[in-house]
């Protein structure tokens, strides 16, 4: 896999939120205050067909919908719906995926069907990544970019930080964040690869 592959991740310059609801408090939610509090300087498209505006943005009702192909779909809706949102991101040319939706193998068999569903869609798209499911999100503060519903922001580094455990990922996040950090350390990424 070449590495440019990931910038649609790693380096978007566009971003769907796909799920994301007016509670300030849902993994939506934060994601979507993450982002747009946070500083990053790309563009963030809400996506929820029950909704015309999210915190006063726009909101459009699929990928499929939008006016540009993000680079990166972030999907945020219950386990069942991820299987067809991927196919419709693959359709729509999106290249990167991030699942938070959690509700797969780690909830037993009917869980374990799903997540196979989603990898027999992936493999439709030979350019798509996905990170996830069930996961934290990703941070890049570089690009002033929280794409996660952790709290906080460490300082821009040379230092990446990747766990396949969301737990570890915000308690390290927390300990950075409560240390007195130069501009020279650091930064929490991300959790499960698909």
């Amino acid at each position: 896999m070449a590495i440019k592959k990931l910038d649609s991740i790693f380096r978007p310059k566009r971003i769907a939120l796909v799920g994301v609801s007016n509670n300030p408090d849902s993994v939506g939610g934060i994601t979507l205050r993450n982002l747009v509090g946070g500083g990053f300087n790309g563009v963030v498209y809400p996506v929820n067909p029950k909704r015309e505006a999210v915190f006063g943005i726009p909101c459009y009702p699929d990928v499929k919908s939008l006016p540009k192909t993000p680079d990166l779909a972030v999907i945020m809706t219950s386990a069942q719906a991820v299987p067809q949102l991927v196919k419709d991101c693959g359709e729509a040319g999106i290249h990167g995926v991030i699942i938070m939706s959690a509700g797969f193998k780690e909830s037993g068999d009917e869980g374990k069907k799903l997540e196979a569903q989603v990898k027999a869609e992936k493999a439709k798209f030979p350019d798509m990544r996905i990170i996830g499911p069930n996961c934290l999100g990703i941070l890049v503060p570089g690009l002033n970019m929280n794409v996660s519903f952790a709290s906080g922001m460490p300082k821009k580094g040379h230092v990446a930080f990747i766990s396949q455990s969301g737990a570890l990922c915000t308690s390290v996040l927390d300990w950075l964040t409560n240390q007195i950090l130069d501009s020279q350390t650091l930064f929490p990424l991300a959790t499960p690869w698909m």
